[in-house]
């Protein structure tokens, strides 16, 4: 299956640039990028948000029906999001890449390009007493799961708005 290149229709502005990034790309990392875009438009604050996944399988598909689910259960549609894998640019074109587990950091790390600017993170790093930690992946799982996902990014979400509130 062909790499898809970062999306042209990523959240585009001046403020920082960040990329959510799990395996397949559609279900951590989507729900990940939609608490990132409501987070940072309810607090007025502008960014470049978009997801990837290591993996190239579901390039062009749209998220799981279950993390669409859960999304719209909070009020946001990702249903217009489609899986993308990460491309060696990501690592220039975002400030930020934050990675929902060990192995997505791991691979994330061995693709990166001797000029590579973007700092690279687990996503809760950014949240107090979650550094370390991997975010829920609920694929295998019951369809609960997912509301475990969302809470584990939702706190993202907050963090990177608390951090870029007070740089700003």
């Amino acid at each position: 299956m062909p790499v898809s290149p970062p999306r042209r229709d990523a959240v585009t502005a001046d403020g920082p640039a960040i990329l959510f990034l799990c395996l397949g790309n559609i279900c951590r990392s989507p729900l990940a990028e939609g608490a990132a875009r409501a987070a940072f438009d309810a607090a007025g604050f502008a960014a470049t948000l978009d997801s990837a996944g290591t993996g190239d399988w579901h390039a062009g598909h749209p998220p799981d029906a279950r993390a669409q689910a859960e999304a719209r259960r909070r009020g946001i549609d990702i249903g217009d999001l489609r899986a993308r894998q990460l491309v060696p640019e990501d690592f220039r074109r975002f400030d930020l890449i934050l990675a929902a587990d060990e192995t997505n950091l791991r691979d994330a790390r061995a693709i990166a390009p001797a000029d590579a600017t973007a700092r690279l993170l687990l996503m809760l790093d950014l949240v107090p007493g979650r550094a370390g930690e991997s975010v829920t992946d609920p694929y295998y799982g019951a369809d609960h799961g997912f509301a475990a996902t969302w809470d584990d990014v939702s706190a993202v979400a907050s963090a990177l708005v608390s951090e870029f509130a007070s740089s700003t």
